[in-house]
């Protein structure tokens, strides 16, 4: 098990992109969270297999979706902590 936090600015609040995060992260069955910060970022933690964590990386720049706009991504990667059950958006 490996761990991700990313950190995601753009267009990225407002957009549903939280929820966009949370669909992928559920479809790839990841734990972990992701939350908006004050600053109009997206803080991102996720938790799983390091395959299913290259997929969700991939897909949560959101390339496809046309209100989100995904400008940056910066990610570090660690080892899993196993401190979250599920993956939920906090608000």
């Amino acid at each position: 098990m490996k761990r991700v936090t990313a950190m995601a600015t753009g267009k990225v609040q407002g957009v549903g992109y939280r929820q966009y995060v949370s669909d992928c992260a559920h479809r790839l069955g990841l734990h972990g969270s992701v939350q908006n910060m004050r600053d109009g970022s997206v803080y991102i933690i996720a938790e799983g297999s390091p395959a299913a964590l290259e997929d969700f990386i991939r897909q949560v720049w959101a390339r496809e979706e046309s209100l989100i706009r995904v400008e940056k991504l910066l990610v570090t990667e660690g080892g899993a902590t196993g401190e979250f059950k599920g993956f939920w958006v906090e608000w």
